[in-house]
């Protein structure tokens, strides 16, 4: 059973925010991948955007409860 705030990606829930940070992370990469075309610094900033939205929200989300 899933709860509001998550989303059921091939039978398994995953929290939204994880699914928010994955999307900032693909959208960041091909808008650097686009404007330089160069495939390294758009890896790099794709993760980055993911890693700190992922961990930004997750400590947002835990100092809430």
């Amino acid at each position: 059973m899933t709860t509001p705030t998550e989303v059921r990606i091939a039978g398994v829930p995953w929290p939204t925010y994880k699914v928010l940070a994955l999307a900032v992370g693909a959208l960041v990469f091909v808008v650097v991948g686009v404007m330089t075309a160069s495939a390294a610094p758009a890896v790099l900033s794709g993760a980055a955007a993911a890693v700190a939205v992922w961990v930004g929200q997750a400590l947002f989300r835990s100092s809430d409860a």
